[in-house]
């Protein structure tokens, strides 16, 4: 579904050129969910950008179901770091958005949009602004809008960062179910290596910049996975060290 064909990237500003991104060979089949994890700036979201077509490679190439990449992506959502919510749209006019550019008429973009809403715990706060609400609600309101797109594939950057311990796993749930249901295949920025155990069908570790691959490693937990007792298991466990012992590897290189 996408395939990353030793591509690099590199940022000029002014005299100084930054390599974000060096010689990344990745190949990632349709379904499949793989969570990015890596030292903080080291080119993981500019990853998503390519595969977005919000930038181009400065190397290599980026092909999405067999096509390069050499304009926007529109086959995938894209749920950035940022909220990105209109400030003068309430919440249940942002969700509904790719609804509205679609051309559905207005009673059921936003009977969807409410379906949707209720999956993430927004119900109430449909007429609120973005002004109104937490950064982690915000985050909610976005991964409706992103849910309800309905595209093919996900692009996520830290989407769950913002939430409270609980709610983040009722979204791991969440998120699980739904891209399963519509086939989506996903690709998943984070931070948090618990999560990226629980979510993922493949974990890849990225070395401190410029990024490229320390670690693939399958994660061959059962599915449909539950995403609270599935941490309590033996593999669990087993998978999250081997994990960990590259990516402590990429810290400590970090910081010395």
């Amino acid at each position: 579904m996408i395939e990353l064909k030793n591509v690099s990237k590199r940022f000029r500003k002014g005299d100084e050129v930054v390599e974000a991104v060096g010689g990344i060979e990745l190949g990632i089949r349709r379904r499949e969910i793989v969570a990015v994890i890596g030292p903080s700036g080291c080119g993981k979201s500019t990853l998503l950008n390519m595969i977005a077509g919000l930038y181009p490679p400065s190397g290599g190439r980026v092909i999405y179901n067999g096509k390069v990449i050499d304009d926007v992506n529109t086959s995938v959502a894209y749920m950035t770091q940022k909220d990105n919510l209109l400030p003068w749209r309430t919440v249940r006019d942002n969700v509904a958005l790719p609804l509205e550019i679609a051309g559905l008429r207005r009673a059921e973009r936003e009977e969807r949009a409410d379906r949707v809403l209720e999956h993430v715990g927004l119900t109430g706060f449909e007429k609120r602004y973005s002004s109104e609400l937490s950064g982690g609600m915000r985050k909610r309101a976005c991964l409706a809008r992103m849910l309800l797109q309905g595209a093919e594939s996900l692009l996520l950057d830290e989407p769950f960062a913002a939430l409270d311990a609980q709610l983040k796993l009722v979204m791991h749930g969440l998120l699980l179910r739904l891209a399963s249901e519509a086939s989506q295949t996903v690709v998943l920025v984070t931070h948090d290596l618990m999560e990226a155990v629980t979510l993922a069908d493949r974990v890849v570790v990225c070395t401190h910049r410029p990024a490229m691959i320390a670690l693939e490693q399958a994660i061959d937990l059962p599915r449909p996975r539950d995403v609270i007792n599935v941490r309590f298991t033996n593999r669990f466990r087993e998978l999250y060290d081997m994990i960990w012992d590259c990516l402590r590897l990429e810290y400590h290189e970090e910081l010395i």
